[in-house]
């Protein structure tokens, strides 16, 4: 069977190299389609020799997906980000499918290591994380959210034996503006959707979403990193709902 992987990136050059180094020999094919990068990402896509590099306007996370699904002829899709690396088990595995005739499954989640502050984060929510990555071409798609887009498959899934690891931010200044653009794309979203805010969302939500993550969620056991995540977890929250309140106010 054919294997596609795909990757959707901007300003990937930190770790896209290393990731797509890890599928290398297992991919028939790479497509990358880049919100027009101004790093060296394109300069490293293009030095693989399987790579289709693809530029295109960015009109939102899922949309951005479904367009390069559209591009993938494989019958087997693999999706990573530009900051994901399968191990090598995930990789074997995915080798070993791709081999079958008859697989047991048609979509697999994957399980992530999130790496933060060269720590892998095992509580506060980031430890036991689970992605649909590896699917059988047409037995699912992205919903075309601007952001926080969601997996469709009325498929059954499989988890599939190792880990992505996931190098999550290189600093604390690219997490911050990470977190100021998602939060924008965030509030856009919620907004078009028909949701408003209230003064007291504003105030109690981020500090809920700091205890959750801390206490309740045992951040706390990660040491600096669960803290740090949720303190910035609590900063996410609350710029969402103050940008939703910006924009009604200025619609």
């Amino acid at each position: 069977m054919k294997l596609s992987v795909c990757y959707i990136v901007l300003n990937g050059e930190r770790i896209i190299e290393k990731s797509i180094r890890s599928v290398h020999e297992i991919a028939d094919e790479i497509i990358v389609v880049d919100s027009f990068s101004t790093d060296k990402t394109e300069e490293i896509c293009r030095g693989f020799p399987k790579v289709k590099f693809i530029q295109k306007k960015f009109l939102g996370f899922g949309c951005q997906k479904n367009y390069t699904l559209s591009e993938a002829s494989g019958e087997w899709i693999l999706f990573l980000d530009s900051d994901e690396v399968p191990d090598e088990t995930a990789v074997h595995a995915i080798k070993e499918i791709l081999k079958s005739s008859d697989p047991s499954y048609k979509v697999y989640e994957i399980h992530f290591n999130n790496i933060l502050l060269k720590k892998t984060i095992r509580y506060g929510g980031w430890g036991n994380v689970w992605r649909e990555r590896f699917f059988k071409k047409g037995h699912g798609k992205y919903s075309d959210d601007l952001v926080h887009e969601c997996f469709i498959t009325k498929d059954k899934k499989g988890k599939l034996p190792g880990n992505i690891n996931h190098y999550t931010y290189k600093s604390i200044a690219h997490h911050i503006d990470k977190i100021n653009n998602y939060t924008q794309l965030m509030a856009e979203k919620k907004v078009s959707n028909g949701k408003s805010v209230s003064l007291f969302k504003i105030i109690f939500s981020p500090f809920y979403d700091f205890m959750k993550t801390y206490f309740f969620k045992l951040g706390f056991l990660d040491g600096v990193a669960g803290f740090y995540i949720s303190i910035t977890g609590a900063f996410y929250t609350f710029l969402k709902y103050i940008k939703i309140n910006e924009i009604l106010k200025f619609k």
